[in-house]
Formats: structure tokens, C-alpha cells, sequence
């Protein structure tokens, strides 16, 4: 074995176990999918189907949107009826986090920027320290803070990486280290910077994605670009593909740069010639059923192995 496989594979095993519902990310475990509904949170029925259908597709944690109280309530029904962990996304307002969790969500993702006043971040970890529910802190290049942008001129990898940090050491001087950190910035360059850097500096589990990453064709290619560049260094606990578009598109492709990497086993490689003006068949047709039949059923996740 190579010395960088065997860095790469230490690096792999360093971050904590946190529990996420009936899932466990970090320490090696398997590198989980997410997606996020695009649905009305508050449109239990819709929401549900959308769910049971990424489920299906192979998805593994599940984040829903919650902009109102009722979203919040709604959580409760939509639990009862998915089989995957459930994450509760919150923007500005403290209370539709705790009334989150305290409608089952199990886990939920802030930026305690734009939470508000130390006090309100306070009431959401100490809701969260109580029911032992994770937090994921969020934090993603449009959101920097000035001072920030103008102690490294402009929005950088180090920047991003210290205003996550910051938010949590704020948490866990509040007592409560159950955390998973999320960086993320469209620019795919600075993105896998920033993981780089801030593998060095934490053992929380990171969620890697490349945010606002586009369409299914341009979210695609940068996402596999910056997820295999990050993934290939042994960093990263759970990812998103996001993309404008069809969540079920997220799903087959993150399946497909976790196998393309080595970090999934099974299911069928297809492996098909570009065709020509030999081509006497409808072989484009065929290799796409081919390949969607083969992204719906690769096998489960497996333990990481080196690179």
C-alpha cells in the first residue's frame, strides 16, 4: 500500500460519529446522499411522494425546507409516513427550529448568522442538546460576513473556512458538540480549497456539495469535478449534488461519482461506444435505459476502503 493511499485512508477515519436518526455518518462509515424536497414542506402529500421516490432512488437523508410555522407542524405527519432521517432546513427564525424538533426532525441545518442574537442561538442548541439532535452549521460563500470579506479582500476559501469555525466554537462554547459542518460556494476551485483547509483545522463530519452548481448538465460537471476532488482526499462525511431540476437527477448522480471513486461497490458499469456511421441500431437509446436502470439499483453503501 502506497503512503498516500494510507494518508488518504486516516484522513478518511478522523471525523466523529454522529447519529442521524437510524444512520451514522463519520469515522469511516459510508459516505451518505442527500437531497432536498422541492415540494411545499406544508404539502404533506406531495412532500411525501417526492420522499418515497428519492428513497426508492437510493437517497439516504432527506431535507425539507421549513419558511413557516405550518411547514414546522407538517413535519410530524411527513415522518410518520418516510423511512430515511429527516433534516429540517431553517433560514432567519430561531423558533421554526425548535418547533422543528419538536416535530420530529433528526436533524436540522442553520447559519447562526442569520439566526440572530447569541441568546436565540442559545434557545435552538439547548432544544437541540436536549433531544441529543445534531446541527448542521451552514455556512456558503454569498453569505460571508464584511469583516471577513475585508480582512482577505474579497471572498475566499479562508475566509469561509473561519466564519465557519467561529459559528462553531460559538456552539460548543454554548455546551454542545453534536455538530456537522457545512461549507459550500459555487465557485468549485474555492469550494475544494476550503475543504481542504478546514479538514485540518476540525473532526466534525463534513457535508460537501457544491452549492447553486447549476442545471443537469454545467451543476453536474462541477459537481463531479469538485466532489471527486474533495472525495479523492479522503474528506467528506455525506454529499449533495444539487441541481436546478429534478431531485431523482441528484440521486443517480451522486450514486455515480461515489462508484466512479471506488467509495460504492456493486451494481453495473455501463460501458458504451460513442456510435459512429457503423452504428445500425438505436444504441444512444438503449445505453440510456441501460444506465438508468443501472444508477436506480446499485447496491447499498459500503465501508470506505482506501484510494
Amino acid at each position: 500500500e502506497s503512503s498516500a493511499a494510507s494518508d488518504v485512508y486516516k484522513r478518511q477515519d478522523h471525523t466523529k460519529v454522529i447519529q442521524i436518526g437510524d444512520r451514522k455518518i463519520g469515522g469511516g462509515n459510508p459516505i451518505l446522499i442527500q437531497s432536498m424536497t422541492n415540494t411545499k414542506t406544508e404539502d404533506v402529500e406531495q412532500t411525501v411522494a417526492q420522499i418515497l421516490a428519492l428513497e426508492q432512488a437510493g437517497c439516504d437523508i432527506i431535507r425539507c425546507a421549513v419558511p413557516t410555522m405550518e411547514a414546522a407542524k407538517a413535519l410530524k405527519e411527513i415522518k410518520k409516513q418516510i423511512h430515511i432521517p429527516l433534516v429540517a432546513d431553517i433560514h432567519f427564525d430561531y423558533r421554526l427550529a425548535i418547533a422543528a424538533m419538536e416535530n420530529g426532525a433528526d436533524k436540522i441545518r442553520i447559519n447562526p448568522g442569520n439566526i440572530g442574537s447569541r441568546e436565540r442561538v442559545q434557545a435552538v442548541v439547548d432544544a437541540a442538546k436536549e433531544r441529543q439532535i445534531p446541527i448542521r452549521v451552514g455556512v456558503s460563500s454569498g453569505s460571508l460576513e464584511k469583516d471577513l470579506v475585508e480582512k482577505y479582500h474579497g471572498v475566499t476559501a479562508e475566509g469561509i473556512v473561519e466564519s465557519a469555525l467561529d459559528k462553531v466554537k460559538m456552539i460548543e462554547d454554548m455546551g454542545y458538540d453534536n455538530l456537522v459542518i457545512s461549507i459550500k460556494s459555487s465557485d468549485v476551485m474555492m469550494c475544494v480549497k476550503a475543504h481542504e483547509l478546514i479538514a485540518e483545522k476540525t473532526d466534525h463530519p463534513l457535508h460537501v456539495g457544491i452549492t447553486e452548481a447549476g442545471t443537469i448538465i454545467s451543476g453536474n460537471i462541477k459537481s463531479a469535478i469538485g466532489l471527486g476532488l474533495i472525495l479523492h482526499q479522503g474528506i467528506g462525511d455525506t454529499i449533495r449534488v444539487s441541481l436546478t431540476g429534478d431531485p431523482l437527477e441528484e440521486i443517480k448522480s451522486a450514486k455515480l461519482i461515489l462508484k466512479t471513486l471506488g467509495l460504492r461497490k456493486g451494481g453495473i458499469e455501463v460501458v458504451s461506444c460513442p456510435t459512429c456511421g457503423r452504428t445500425r441500431i438505436d444504441l444512444i437509446g438503449l445505453a440510456n435505459q441501460v444506465e438508468n436502470l443501472s444508477l436506480i439499483h446499485i447496491s447499498e453503501p459500503t465501508r470506505r476502503t482506501p484510494i
